[in-house]
């Protein structure tokens, strides 16, 4: 044989090597950014004003939106007193646990002054989670949805809704939390229960000052709404129902269910 068709031999299973390589490379997950500013601003509840901490001055935080499949980054800068971490609740973390959140268990608290990226990606759920402060008891009003849409070209398995609305589920202590929690720990009890339990960071109109505040939808008659509710409550089991309607459960936790009737 020739040097020449030595040369052409030795040259094409380079090229097949080469060709299945590029054949080979993963398709990137679309990357859904973030920024989380740790802030404390003062919210006025049931005649009480008092400084909160929140998350970009929101009370409840942002509702991250973000499809199945995506890689997410958040970007958490702490301006508040407190050290922070953010969990994802309800997330499974498949080769990215170090983001999961629970402070001095995979991770240090991000400090004051402080910025951390948290980097994870959202594999095989859809549907509706939430994330909230893990540490202390900041949660009470460090907390948002996470709101997880399916690939693209892929339906609900059940109706398309006409609309959606979020209703988070939460506690509202006219003291400061933090000194609810001391003041309980002092006296060897659980701590002082909350003032009232709020929709979207709102009381009821029966409470002091609320009348005008109440969290309302409004809806049409005929239309199909699908309700992603969550329980940010600290301490509560929390029940959910509309007078006069009948409501249909499809999703408990990011995992489709079958459809059962209340």
């Amino acid at each position: 044989m020739g040097r020449g068709n030595r040369f052409h031999l030795a040259i094409i299973p380079l090229l097949f090597l080469a060709f299945i390589g590029f054949m080979s490379t993963p398709v990137k997950a679309a990357v859904k950014s973030y920024q989380f500013n740790i802030q404390v601003k003062n919210v006025s509840r049931l005649c009480h004003s008092k400084p909160i901490v929140t998350v970009n001055g929101l009370f409840p935080g942002p509702t991250i939106y973000v499809q199945e499949g995506n890689r997410v980054l958040i970007n958490v800068t702490n301006q508040a007193q407190y050290n922070m971490s953010i969990h994802w609740h309800g997330l499974k973390q498949f080769r990215n646990g170090w983001a999961d959140g629970p402070v001095y268990i995979t991770q240090c608290p991000v400090q004051t002054g402080q910025s951390y990226t948290y980097d994870f990606n959202v594999t095989g759920q859809r549907g509706t989670l939430w994330w909230h402060a893990h540490i202390f008891w900041l949660r009470a009003t460090v907390y948002g949805a996470i709101v997880i849409m399916p690939k693209q070209g892929t339906p609900y398995p059940f109706p398309q809704p006409d609309f959606e609305f979020n209703l988070l589920l939460g506690e509202w202590w006219n003291n400061d939390v933090e000194e609810v929690v001391k003041q309980g720990n002092k006296l060897g009890l659980p701590p002082k229960m909350s003032d009232a339990h709020t929709i979207n960071g709102k009381p009821g109109p029966l409470f002091p000052c609320s009348e005008k505040h109440t969290y309302s939808m409004e809806v049409e008659k005929g239309k199909t709404y699908l309700l992603r509710i969550i329980n940010a409550a600290l301490n509560d089991e929390l029940f959910f129902a509309i007078a006069g309607h009948n409501m249909t459960v499809v999703e408990i936790d990011a995992v489709y269910t079958k459809p059962f009737y209340n």
